[in-house]
């Protein structure tokens, strides 16, 4: 019931849409004819191309072949009854008047098929771009499920392991054998809240329909904190800021921006496996804005840079590196740029990996 509920409305939508266009585009072209007539009443000649003009309006912002071609009637009845003399009668003996009938009915049948195939070509198009979106939603939530899997297995056998150990044994264990454990417990608890950290991002753009609100932000501001929240999490990390000394404002949803900061600056501390202090800096052009994080490590396998950000689990080029997978924090990154309508990248240099993305200015 409620879809034929529905349905109905939409029907009844459309009737009266098909009907009050028409009627309101005639009168008003009736109202101009009769103001050009009573000022150049010589002239008469130039009041059809008034009611043409009125019917390719009308067959624009109407559905089907009907509305244009009872509206071309009418004006064809319009034009000979008010404009023709003998005014204020019908006609249709008059000299040149099937032409006039034709021309109209020739300019409404064309603009109705014009506009009908149009349409349908929009619709085609419409359907077309929300299949490719909602695969692509697909696609991600697949890869993100695969990330998950392995990325959230990892911490959490570590946790269940390390208190079970200390629940076990706490009575044979000394101190710094206990502050292992917990160091061990605590590190994997933080590796989990950026895990949900970034899944609450997703979340946060899926709320939106896969777009985000954006506002003028500071860049200089975004990176500081995003710097001050990675140093909360992980005190020891050293890091090279560099932004413009010109005030950079960006349309952006900041907090998001700022989580795909995060996420490039601790995959970089994690798995370069360098204590050499990692290159955080801004550059810019006329259009875009270039956000880098540059570290000095072992870099990636170039196998892996076509397709790191697709949310594969990615095991480093260590066995120490594949503790904790960076395949869902790179996607959700990719996500959230994507939906800033930037580009985000990797690539290898002589020393180390480089991640990258860009946003575009005035969005």
């Amino acid at each position: 019931m409620p879809f034929a509920s529905a349905s109905k409305k939409t029907q009844t939508r459309l009737f009266l849409k098909n009907v009050m266009i028409p009627l309101t585009g005639l009168t008003i072209a009736s109202a101009f004819a009769f103001l050009f007539f009573y000022h150049v009443p010589e002239n008469s000649a130039n009041i059809t191309p008034i009611y043409i003009l009125a019917l390719i309006v009308i067959v624009r912002y109407t559905d089907g072949y009907l509305p244009g071609l009872v509206s071309s009637v009418v004006a064809v009845v319009c034009v000979n009854f008010l404009f023709t003399y003998p005014y204020f009668e019908l006609n249709f003996t008059l000299s040149g008047y099937p032409i006039t009938f034709l021309e109209m009915l020739g300019v409404t049948l064309l603009t109705c098929t014009m506009t009908t195939s149009m349409k349908q070509q929009a619709r085609m198009i419409a359907e077309k771009d929300k299949l490719l979106s909602e695969t692509e939603k697909e696609k991600m939530r697949a890869n993100l499920l695969r990330a998950v899997s392995h990325d959230l297995r990892t911490p959490l056998t570590g946790i269940i392991g390390a208190s079970s150990s200390y629940l076990d044994s706490r009575e044979l264990l000394d101190e710094s054998e206990k502050t292992a454990i917990v160091t061990h417990i605590h590190e994997d608890a933080n590796w989990l809240l950026n895990m949900v950290e970034n899944l609450l991002s997703v979340t946060r753009i899926h709320d939106q329909s896969s777009a985000v609100k954006k506002t003028d932000e500071s860049v200089e501001e975004i990176v500081s904190a995003a710097i001050n929240r990675l140093k909360k999490r992980i005190p020891e990390a050293s890091v090279s800021v560099s932004v413009p000394d010109d005030l950079l404002i960006l349309p952006m949803d900041a907090i998001l921006i700022e989580q795909v900061l995060i996420n490039l600056l601790e995959n970089a501390i994690i798995h370069s496996q360098s204590r050499q202090p990692i290159q955080c800096y801004v550059d810019d052009d006329d259009k875009n804005v270039t956000f880098h994080v540059k570290d000095y490590g072992i870099g990636i396998d170039p196998e892996r840079l076509n397709n790191i950000f697709d949310g594969n689990s990615y095991i480093g080029n260590s066995e120490s590196d594949s503790n904790k997978g960076m395949g869902i924090g790179l996607s959700i990154c990719k996500t959230i740029i994507t939906a800033h309508h930037g580009t985000i990248n990797a690539r290898n240099h002589t020393q180390g990996t480089e991640f990258y993305f860009t946003l575009p200015k005035g969005e």
